[in-house]
């Protein structure tokens, strides 16, 4: 009888496992559901932006929060999981690409919405390149070097997303101030359609030379760190949940937005655009930064870097020839130059990843310096 005791634990223990992975399996598979349905009934209401009983409105956005911010945490396990699967460098692109082409329609929708708003855009991707290369890879830098000491990088892969984001934010941010064709801040037609030719064209060479050409450069030479195992069994489930969960999440964040948006502009907040466009940034990046920041954690920092550097790269060459591609044939005005103070700060945190990827390792001091100017960007958009 003694004997037979120990058989019985495995079995209890496994039992509670079963029931663990199920009740994830399940949550996985109903929150992006619920999550396009909410925002699918909020957009057919129209609670979230101006109409209907105010007590309404507040419940209806509490509860649209809730969703949208635990579906983020399950669109990045089924994120994860097609990574994994697919492996790297593709792995980190799959997030990106999604979460990109959610940004663009963000911005479109918002560009549309109401009066003409021609420098949302260009704040919407600002905010996005200062969070990413500041914010997240400042948090990466310093949680990942506070619990691992020093971080190993590959100096060739991080090189090479440095270059074709500088390439991309100066022609498309600072380069459009001091063009002469029209009025400062602006491209005409023919310029913004040969830039936008010239980000898509070298963003895919940079897509090709990272998952095709020269793809070790961009693969950290480390051991896998084991992971919980996947939940789900198909790839083509877990990208259909990912697509449909991050679907969800934009159509409630652009609710969200809207809402923020005509309140400022009801109080006359002159920053508007910048809140707004920081605010899109922040949440349509939350579930990339989350992924980057645990796999620094994990002292997989390389792959942390693929994914906040990816971000930018792509937020540049996608999103502004799709915001121009909008902008041309609505006819409505796109600004993209940044104001001199925006552009000081994005030439320092540009020259501060240029020196902290300089070298092959990084510490938590490394990372310091970028959460400092991050903390500046943050500071300037409310007092500017």
């Amino acid at each position: 009888m003694l004997q037979d005791r120990p058989k019985q634990i495995p079995r209890v223990a496994t039992s509670k496992a079963a029931s663990g992975g199920y009740g994830r399996a399940v949550v996985s598979w109903v929150m992006p559901l619920a999550a396009l349905a909410m925002a699918l009934g909020v957009r057919a209401s129209g609670l979230s932006v101006d109409e209907g009983s105010l007590n309404v409105r507040i419940v209806v956005g509490a509860l649209s929060s809730a969703i949208m911010f635990t579906t983020i945490f399950v669109v990045l396990d089924h994120a994860e999981a097609l990574a994994r699967r697919v492996g790297e460098p593709y792995g980190t692109l799959v997030l990106t690409f999604a979460v990109t082409a959610i940004e663009v329609s963000i911005i479109v929708s918002m560009m549309l919405h109401g009066e003409n708003n021609p420098t949302l855009a260009r704040e919407s991707v600002f905010s996005t390149v200062m969070i990413t290369s500041t914010g997240v890879v400042g948090i990466c830098l310093t949680l990942g070097g506070w619990r691992h000491r020093k971080q190993a990088i590959v100096r060739q892969g991080t090189s090479a997303y440095l270059s074709v984001l500088i390439a991309l934010t100066v022609m498309t941010l600072i380069l459009p101030t001091y063009t002469k064709a029209t009025d400062p801040g602006t491209f005409s037609a023919a310029q913004l359609g040969f830039v936008s030719v010239l980000s898509v064209l070298l963003y895919a060479s940079f897509v090709f030379a990272q998952t095709v050409r020269h793809r070790e450069d961009f693969v950290q030479g480390e051991a896998h760190i084991a992971t919980k195992p996947a939940l789900h069994e198909s790839i083509a489930a877990s990208a259909l949940l990912l697509f449909g969960g991050l679907i969800g999440i934009v159509m409630l964040a652009e609710q969200v937005a809207a809402s923020v948006e005509d309140t400022l502009v009801a109080y006359q907040v002159t920053q508007s655009d910048s809140i707004v466009g920081a605010m899109i940034a922040g949440l349509v990046l939350m579930p990339e930064a989350i992924s980057a920041i645990r796999a620094s954690l994990n002292n997989e920092l390389q792959r942390g870097l693929n994914v906040a550097m990816g971000s930018a790269c792509a937020t540049i060459g996608l999103t502004i020839p799709g915001v121009a591609a909008a902008s041309l044939l609505t006819g409505r005005g796109l600004t993209l130059g940044l104001p001199a103070a925006d552009a000081v700060l994005l030439v320092l945190a540009l020259f501060t990843c240029a020196v902290s990827f300089s070298t092959e390792r990084t510490t938590f001091l490394t990372g310091m310096v970028h959460v400092v100017v991050f903390f500046t960007y943050v500071f300037l958009i409310f007092v500017p």
